[in-house]
C-alpha cells in the first residue's frame, strides 16, 4: 500500500475528537521516556517535561501524545520505565483518569496496538510500597491516527506519529525494533548514533517529510505527526504538515498548542535570570496563527512542496 493510500485510511477510519474555540489541546511526541541509563535520550529533560504537564494539567488542556512516549524498542519492560519516572506518569494518570489524555502509537512503542499488551501493562502500576495494583490507564486504548474536528464543521486536523511514511520504521519495524535494542543501543552508550533513525539520518527525515507534506498539499488536509524530532510550522500558503518536534532536543523541548481554534508551536527551556537564577520558561516559537487562515485557504493552485524547519 502506498503512503498516501495509507495516511488516507488512517484518516476515514481515526476516531474523532470534536472541539471549539473552548478546548484546549498540547500536542507533544517522542518523548522516548527510558530507564534512566546512558541510552534513556529523555532523562535530560525529564524536569523540563514535567513542568510543561503540570502547566497543561493546571491549565486544563487535553494532552495527545503522538507516538513513541515510552521507548519500548531498547527496554524490554514498561514497568521499567515507570519506576524511573513515577511523578511523570502519576501526573499523565491523574489526565488520563479525568478524560483529557489520548494516546497515539509510534513506532518505538507499537507495542501499544496490541490490546493484550496494553491491559496487562498499562491498566496499571504495581506499588511497590504496599504491593497493591494501582490503577494507571484503565481502559486505555492507543490508536495509530485520531482526527481533531472543528465543532463549525470548517475542517478537521489528522494526528498521527508519522512513522507511517518511514518504509523501514513502518513495514520492517520489527527489524529496527531488533537493530535498536542489540546493535545500536549498545554503540549509542559510546557515542555512536542509528543510522537508520528518521531524525538523525537527514536524507531519511527528508523522504519522510516530503511525503507527508505530499499528502497534505493533495487531499488539501491538515496533517500534524511527529517522529522526524524535527518542529515544522508552514506559512500561510503552504501544504499544511505541522510537526511538533519532540522531548529529546539537547536542550529544551518542543509542543503544539491548540487554543482558541488558534495554532502555536512552543519550546520549553531553561533559562537564566540577571541574577543568576535558573527557571523553565515557555516560548512561543511561531504563532499563534488562527486555524482559519489554514483550513480556509485555497491550495488548488500549488505545485511545489515546502517543508520549512524552525529551529
Amino acid at each position: 500500500m502506498s503512503v498516501s493510500r495509507r495516511l488516507t485510511k488512517i484518516h476515514e477510519n481515526s476516531k474523532k475528537i470534536i472541539f471549539d474555540q473552548n478546548s484546549k489541546i498540547v500536542l507533544m511526541s517522542d518523548c522516548h521516556r527510558g530507564i534512566g541509563n546512558g541510552a534513556d535520550n529523555f532523562a535530560k529533560n525529564q524536569n523540563l517535561y514535567y513542568v510543561a504537564m503540570q502547566h497543561y494539567e493546571r491549565g486544563r488542556f487535553t494532552y495527545i501524545e503522538l507516538g513513541d512516549g515510552d521507548e519500548l524498542w531498547k527496554n524490554k519492560h514498561l514497568t521499567d520505565i515507570v519506576c524511573e519516572y513515577p511523578h511523570i506518569f502519576e501526573l499523565l494518570s491523574k489526565l488520563y483518569q479525568q478524560g483529557r489524555m489520548h494516546v497515539i502509537y509510534g513506532n518505538h512503542d507499537m507495542v501499544k496496538k496490541s490490546k493484550r499488551w496494553v491491559q496487562q501493562n498499562l491498566y496499571a502500576r504495581l506499588d511497590d510500597n504496599e504491593n497493591l495494583l494501582i490503577p494507571l490507564f484503565p481502559g486505555l486504548q492507543p490508536l495509530e491516527g485520531i482526527v481533531l474536528e472543528q465543532r463549525s464543521g470548517r475542517g478537521d486536523i489528522l494526528l498521527i506519529h508519522g512513522h507511517q511514511a518511514d518504509f523501514f520504521n513502518y513495514s520492517l519495524w520489527r527489524l529496527s525494533k531488533f537493530l535498536v535494542r542489540y546493535v545500536w543501543q549498545p554503540l549509542e552508550l559510546i557515542g555512536v548514533h542509528d543510522p537508520f533513525s528518521a531524525s538523525k539520518n537527514y536524507n531519511r527525515r527528508l523522504s519522510v517529510e516530503g511525503k507527508l507534506s505530499e499528502w497534505a498539499r493533495r487531499e488539501n488536509k491538515m496533517l500534524i505527526a511527529g517522529h522526524t524530532h524535527r518542529q515544522v510550522f508552514p506559512k500561510i500558503g503552504e501544504p499544511l504538515y505541522f510537526n511538533d518536534g519532540c522531548s529529546v532536543h539537547p536542550r529544551h523541548i518542543t509542543a503544539i498548542e491548540i487554543e482558541n481554534e488558534s495554532i502555536s508551536l512552543v519550546k520549553w527551556t531553561i533559562t537564566a535570570k540577571p541574577s543568576g537564577v535558573l527557571f523553565v520558561s515557555r516560548e512561543i516559537m511561531r504563532g499563534p496563527v488562527e486555524l482559519s487562515a489554514f483550513l480556509d485557504q485555497d491550495r488548488s493552485e500549488e505545485s511545489s512542496i515546502s517543508l520549512p524547519p524552525v529551529l
